[in-house]
């Protein structure tokens, strides 16, 4: 199929337009009465020397590192804080999160925390997108702060690996 020079510049400009190369073959079917395959519509692109524009993919929003309280000499949370000897070296209020190099089965990805107790559980996200926390502790629960730290963290250390 010949194309003209006017019809010719009118798919450059559409490819210029960044449309895809469907959009291409859908708009030369109605405007031009032309029937065209796909790959047809690869090679008349390729005859024209014009290469496809790929469409700027959008940086997924930053997430804003949560704010640490202001200090007020006290812990947060009574018992976080060992008193005597050992005070000094004390280094509460961290949760540590990892992602396990072999996924758990069943699961998209998984790992591990710390909290900031010293307690350790084990994290998977399921195929159904949802969140589930093994303690190796039976009964634990995490405190609030810990579990909100948790998430925090997670989306960060998901977010290096491009989840």
């Amino acid at each position: 199929m010949k194309l003209d020079d006017a019809q010719k510049q009118k798919v450059s400009a559409w490819i210029e337009e960044g449309l895809k190369l469907s959009e291409i073959q859908d708009k030369l079917n109605k405007e031009f009465g032309l029937g065209m395959t796909y790959m047809e519509v690869r090679f008349l692109i390729d005859d024209l020397g014009v290469k496809l524009k790929d469409k700027p993919q959008e940086k997924p929003p930053e997430i804003p590192a949560p704010k640490p309280p202001p200090a007020t000499g006290k812990p947060a949370q009574p018992g976080l804080v060992p008193e005597g000897d050992d005070a000094g070296d004390f280094v509460g209020g961290k949760v540590a999160v990892t992602v396990d190099q072999v996924t758990r089965p069943g699961a998209l990805v998984s790992g591990k925390v710390t909290f900031s107790d010293g307690k350790a559980a084990e994290w998977y996200l399921d195929q159904m997108g949802r969140l589930g926390l093994a303690p190796k502790e039976q009964g634990y629960k995490p405190s609030q702060d810990d579990l909100m730290e948790f998430q925090t963290e997670l989306q960060n250390e998901l977010a290096k690996l491009g989840f």
